[in-house]
């Protein structure tokens, strides 16, 4: 089996524990406003690879990796299921760290044989990164074209079959920075018994080059980048929340 594979990075540091070589799958159905992968959407881009040579290409700097491991994202990796159930499998085997960063958008609870093929991939899956875009699904959508309704489910998946997750959530001038919708993505965290981490990161438009250079518009061009201080502001209320959730402390925002 081939994957179709848009680059590989071979020393990430922000893709999970350690130092990571991150594979970059291509294809994605969501069309996030503040992509920087716009290059990653169609899945006929990218490579054809093979297990083999991914996991020959993490071998041959394994000792730069201790403490790290393989990082899949993209793109959406679990566009390409099969395939990242083979990688995910042939990695664990060789005693390699496996992290999945995904939005979660594929989830399907209804279909039994899709729930069948997640469950023999979250068994060799060691961490999920899962980014929770905007827990407000009449602006997730606008944002990303998608409802949040099947994101949501799968972190709670993820707890049912106690998978160590992380949370990203980008904090976007005007988009995702309310208030209300911070405190409410924490405590729909704190009804997760799996987060091991919370990571909340601040928006940038390094992304506008790419998309220049394909011809494309900017979807956020004028949205000015967020400051690391008011992207700490931002996880602080997200922190308030879970505690509230979990102390059922009452919601200051319903009325």
């Amino acid at each position: 089996m081939t994957g179709r594979i848009h680059s590989i990075e071979s020393f990430g540091t922000v893709d999970g524990p350690g130092v990571r070589m991150v594979v970059f799958f291509q294809g994605c159905p969501m069309r996030c406003q503040y992509c920087h992968n716009p290059d990653t959407w169609e899945l006929a881009g990218g490579s054809l690879m093979t297990v083999e040579e991914i996991l020959k290409q993490y071998e041959s700097s394994r000792h730069f990796y201790r403490g790290g491991g393989i990082t899949a994202t993209g793109g959406e990796p679990l566009m390409q299921l099969d395939f990242l159930t083979q990688l995910f499998e042939a990695a664990r085997k060789k005693d390699i760290h496996t992290c999945l960063d995904t939005s979660g958008i594929t989830f399907n609870r209804s279909n039994e044989e899709y729930l069948k093929k997640i469950d023999r991939l979250l068994a060799s899956t060691s961490l999920v990164m899962l980014d929770i875009k905007q827990i407000n699904d009449i602006r997730h959508k606008p944002l990303t074209g998608h409802s949040n309704a099947a994101i949501l489910d799968f972190a709670r998946y993820l707890d049912e079959k106690e998978v160590p997750v992380w949370i990203r959530h980008v904090v976007v001038p005007g988009i995702t920075d309310e208030a209300a919708d911070l405190y409410h993505l924490g405590r729909f965290i704190g009804q997760l018994k799996n987060v091991k981490a919370l990571d909340v990161l601040p928006y940038h438009d390094m992304g506008k080059v790419k998309y220049e250079s394909m011809g494309m518009d900017y979807p956020l061009k004028g949205v000015p980048p967020l400051s690391k201080e008011d992207a700490l502001s931002a996880k602080k209320i997200i922190l308030t929340g879970i505690r509230d959730s979990r102390s059922g402390a009452p919601d200051p925002y319903c009325s």
